[in-house]
């Protein structure tokens, strides 16, 4: 079998054989990276392969077993406290009766919303952030979630609609970002501008929130509180199925679109040379951010900061070459998870929303985010 040979510049000035088109193309994989190759089963054989980099997958493992630890002694710390032998005969179904009705009915609900509600808030942030090539850009930040909150108080609090609250938070969510990217005609997605159209949309909206709950009996303003500040405790079932299906077909979305998004940190005129439909990608991603954070905003309400803190746990720890999908959305779980079990048991008996303990804990990030030199703020 005949091989073609040429010397090519590369990083290490490798030799690269090229072989026919039905063998295996040997090419070195890059330094960082693994390449995994695999033979399709068609009439004509072909091989396939992908780069996978190390340091992401490295990074991911450790999330996924840090993520995994805290959800355990989620479940195990609280009023009642189970020792490991006995959280792991409750998750058997095995135990006392009082230990699994705790940690079935109230404490894995709670832990399941509080996995898809970090994961949703964490790649939204992520998508946005590397859209705008700046880490402020997050749907907290720039009004998404001012937006999702106020209609979702607004069917609440009866002003003459019929949706239940997260369908409006959806419709609140996409109108936000729409006006939004509205008022930043001519600047894009990218700078400050953008950043400046979205606090002053999330202004308008946290007014709007503000006004409705002012003019509304107390029991009813109190049904509608922990729509505005974000909490865990007794999310709508069917809301939390919705937004388990909207985050799988999210992720498959994000992860597609991560290699656009990779090419467009460069300049407008390089990523259209190397093939990337600009505005047809910006689009797609604004939308896939504004799906994940209205159903997060339906399930928690507005938990804010996590969009922020998520995605810059998962760049320090990942490549830089790549846009941290997967990443991403374990280190929001995480950040969800850490807080809520914070808020559940700091004050105990008293309980603070998800909601506060994150925006305590991303006040001084994002203070840090903004006294570090400019070079660096952006993605």
């Amino acid at each position: 079998m005949s091989h073609l040979s040429f010397r090519s510049r590369t990083l290490h000035d490798r030799t690269l054989d090229i072989p026919q088109l039905s063998d295996e193309v040997r090419v070195p994989a890059p330094p960082g990276s693994w390449r995994l190759a695999w033979r399709w089963p068609v009439a004509e054989p072909r091989w396939a392969s992908v780069l996978v980099e190390r340091r992401s997958v490295i990074a991911n493992l450790l999330l996924t077993v840090v993520l995994l630890l805290s959800s355990l002694m989620y479940l195990a710390v609280g009023s009642v406290v189970l020792g490991p032998l006995e959280l792991l005969a409750v998750l058997r179904g095995e135990g006392d009766m009082v230990a699994a009705f705790m940690v079935h009915e109230l404490r894995l609900p709670r832990l399941t919303a509080a996995w898809l509600t970090g994961a949703a808030f964490a790649v939204a942030g992520c998508l946005m952030q590397t859209l705008a090539r700046n880490r402020l850009a997050t749907p907290g930040i720039i009004g998404i979630d001012n937006g999702a909150t106020a209609f979702a108080v607004a069917s609440v609090v009866g002003i003459s609609v019929s949706l239940a609250p997260p369908a409006m938070a959806l419709m609140g969510a996409a109108t936000a970002a729409a006006i939004t990217f509205g008022l930043a005609v001519g600047g894009g997605t990218r700078g400050y501008r953008f950043i400046v159209a979205g606090i002053g949309v999330g202004a308008v909206f946290g007014a709007i929130t503000q006004l409705l709950l002012a003019r509304v009996g107390i029991d009813t303003a109190n049904a509608a509180y922990p729509w505005t500040i974000g909490t865990l405790n007794a999310r709508p079932a069917n809301a939390m199925v919705v937004l388990a299906v909207g985050l799988a077909i999210g992720l498959l979305l994000a992860m597609w679109l991560s290699r656009s998004l990779s090419l467009m940190r460069f300049s407008d005129a390089v990523a259209q040379g190397l093939g990337i439909v600009i505005q047809r990608r910006r689009w797609q991603v604004l939308t896939v951010s504004v799906l994940l954070t209205g159903l997060a905003v339906a399930v928690a309400g507005p938990v804010g900061m996590v969009g922020l803190i998520g995605p810059e746990i998962a760049r320090s720890l990942s490549s830089r070459r790549g846009v941290p999908i997967i990443g991403s959305a374990l280190a929001g779980a995480l950040v969800m998870v850490l807080s809520d079990l914070v808020g559940r048991v700091l004050l105990a008996p008293i309980e603070l929303p998800v909601g506060i303990v994150t925006a305590v804990v991303g006040g001084p990030w994002l203070l840090w985010i903004l006294l570090r030199p400019a070079s660096r703020n952006l993605v």
